[in-house]
């Protein structure tokens, strides 16, 4: 049996610290339960090892922040307690400093008689427009604690999708930058010890040494220039992305058309867009308003587009499947899942089993980018190693045959 170490709260608020012996943690969240608490925290106590609480830290505010806030609120309030105690309760224990400071706020304009959803809606940057009408439909449908677990359930939804997309991206990017790498070693520290060695030599060079050293000669000469070059490049594309509506939506389109990474984006949106617009129906928003809170979350110029386009169509009367299909983006597949789910009646579910086919398509994705990026860069890697030795090992293999 382990020694735990708890912190909880009573239906009345009352903070309660004590120690108690389980197997797990999950059997003194168990325990505290039975006894009509709600846990807080629950750690363990190691023999020898004093335990020292972590200063809290201002950081920027995630998914995986929000999915715990959400949770710990839908825990507290179906424990009967009253919301402005949960949420204090949760500001006095949370770790990130900036959200303890909006979540402060949040019950202190609460205390002053404002509604849950009116207080949090003075922080659009933390409660987006999606968790703001869940929250709202949860008040005036005397369902909150049902819209927080919707919420919660979202949220832990969107940061397991974005670690995946971002594994996706994050792993070409490691691939440039170890080619990159390896090129910058061998022209800093390799060529440079052999063009000593040529020079002191003084024969004729083989044609393809020669090139490789003219083409090293150039590069190095004109270095400043192809910085420059570069960085001038990057900085115009950042402002045409940024400054112009045109670029933003061509590099937007660019996007969605980059080979196996544009397949990711579209599906990873495919997921969100599905879960989000299940979730949003099921708490009883109205379809217009989802495809407002849709196009408001898209990224990417031509999503929202379509977003737009389906909104359109739905206002001049059309149903969802019918505009969603005249917006040319979605899938033919995801089209007819919402059409039986129109005509069944039963929209939420088949969005739901939509989104788990998509995300189990975006790992299957990043997996075969995985496994094809491997090969490419063993070969290219090999492929610039072989270059640079054949250049450089060529004149010692021909002065080996002349001596003989």
């Amino acid at each position: 049996m382990k020694s735990f170490k708890y912190i909880a709260r009573g239906f009345t608020g009352e903070r309660k610290e004590g120690l108690h012996q389980g197997t797990s943690s999950a059997d003194v969240v168990t325990w505290l339960r039975d006894q009509g608490l709600t846990a807080i925290s629950v750690e363990e106590i190691i023999a020898g090892v004093k335990k020292t609480r972590r200063t809290p830290r201002r950081k920027r505010i995630k998914s995986a922040d929000m999915a715990a806030l959400c949770w710990q609120l839908t825990t507290m309030v179906e424990g009967g307690i009253p919301i402005t105690t949960a949420m204090e309760t949760i500001a006095e224990e949370i770790e990130n400093l900036q959200l303890q400071d909006v979540l402060t706020q949040v019950y202190k304009s609460m205390h002053k008689g404002e509604t849950f959803s009116e207080s949090i809606s003075m922080f659009p940057r933390v409660f987006n427009r999606l968790s703001r009408s869940l929250i709202l439909a949860g008040e005036t449908g005397g369902s909150l604690p049902t819209s927080l677990h919707r919420l919660a359930e979202y949220y832990e939804n969107r940061d397991k999708l974005a670690r995946k997309v971002k594994g996706a991206m994050a792993y070409p990017i490691f691939v440039l930058g170890f080619i990159v790498l390896i090129v910058v070693f061998i022209m800093a520290f390799i060529i440079p010890r052999f063009r000593v060695i040529f020079d002191q030599i003084g024969s004729r060079l083989p044609a393809f040494t020669v090139g490789f050293i003219g083409v090293y000669d150039v590069i190095c000469a004109n270095l400043i220039y192809i910085i420059g070059a570069l960085l001038l490049l990057t900085v115009a594309l950042v402002l045409i992305y940024t400054k112009t509506k045109k670029g933003h939506y061509a590099f937007s389109k660019m996007a969605l058309r980059i080979p196996i990474i544009g397949g990711v984006l579209s599906q990873a949106f495919l997921v969100t867009f599905c879960r989000t617009m299940s979730t949003l129906l099921a708490a009883g928003v109205s379809v217009l308003e989802v495809f407002d809170i849709l196009g408001a979350m898209a990224n990417n110029d031509v999503i929202e587009e379509a977003i737009v386009h389906t909104r359109e169509h739905i206002v001049a009367g059309s149903n969802i499947s019918l505009s969603m299909a005249a917006a040319g983006f979605f899938p033919n597949m995801v089209v007819k899942m919402v059409q039986v789910g129109e005509e069944s009646g039963s929209m939420t579910p088949v969005l739901e089993r939509t989104a788990d086919y998509y995300e189990r398509k975006v790992d299957s994705t990043i997996t075969t980018l995985t496994r094809m990026l491997e090969p490419i860069m063993i070969i290219t890697v090999g492929a610039i190693v072989l270059v640079v030795v054949l250049a450089l090992y060529l004149p010692i293999f021909s002065m080996s045959d002349i001596s003989r």
